[in-house]
């Protein structure tokens, strides 16, 4: 039983751990609240290439800094602030006590994913780590999936894709031929989009809830 999972916004909470980096850069730099609000939005949840919004950084502030300083502060400095909910820990051990194999698939940079992952604290709990930069493939490429999967043994018919994406998670999850576990985080199902085989608000109430389905079918 193979089970991958996403890493920013599902296993971790990405958003509030910039969005707090973000609101303490925007102060030093003597910003405001709209200061806060325009480079959270434009963050684009961590999907906004990191040169791309140091650009759009340095053309807003007076910061000093070089398009390659801000970039490396953009990738690194929210890390240490990252948090995850002791639910999902939970979540992860059941699932591995039932025999699952678990594989987080992330796109990012090797380091900084590998970093989060550290202070997280989620190595003991989890079977293997594919990050995008280090396999040169992205989600939602079925091949990340494939490499995933290959890595742990398992068959991707047997398995899930649990993450907050619709795209890069879901419909990618999907075209590896994984059933797919939304991580909402309140939020609506994109119409149009083929729906997830399962949804819920949290990382934890989606790996649970894998968990159940597949006891129940046995």
């Amino acid at each position: 039983m193979l089970l991958l999972v996403d890493l920013d916004n599902t296993l971790v909470d990405r958003a509030s751990a910039f969005n707090l980096w973000a609101t303490t850069f925007v102060r030093s730099l003597g910003g405001s609240d709209l200061d806060d609000e325009w480079l959270i939005a434009a963050d684009r949840d961590g999907y906004e290439p990191r040169e791309s919004l140091a650009r759009a950084i340095k053309d807003r502030f007076d910061t000093g800094l070089g398009i390659e300083d801000l970039a490396h502060a953009l990738l690194l400095e929210h890390v240490d602030l990252l948090t995850i909910d002791p639910g999902t820990i939970s979540a992860l051990r059941r699932a591995r006590s039932s025999g699952w194999k678990i594989g987080v698939v992330t796109n990012g940079s090797t380091a900084q994913q590998t970093l989060k992952i550290q202070v997280a604290g989620l190595e003991p709990y989890v079977d293997a780590v594919v990050i995008s930069e280090a396999e040169q493939v992205k989600k939602p490429d079925p091949g990340i999936f494939a490499i995933a999967a290959k890595r742990l043994l398992a068959d991707p018919a047997d398995g899930w894709m649990v993450g907050d994406h619709p795209t890069a998670d879901i419909a990618g999850g999907r075209a590896a031929g994984l059933r797919t576990g939304w991580v909402s985080r309140g939020k609506e199902w994109p119409s149009g989009m083929a729906a997830p085989d399962l949804s819920a608000p949290t990382a934890a109430e989606v790996i649970n809830a894998v968990v159940r389905s597949d006891a129940q079918s046995r």
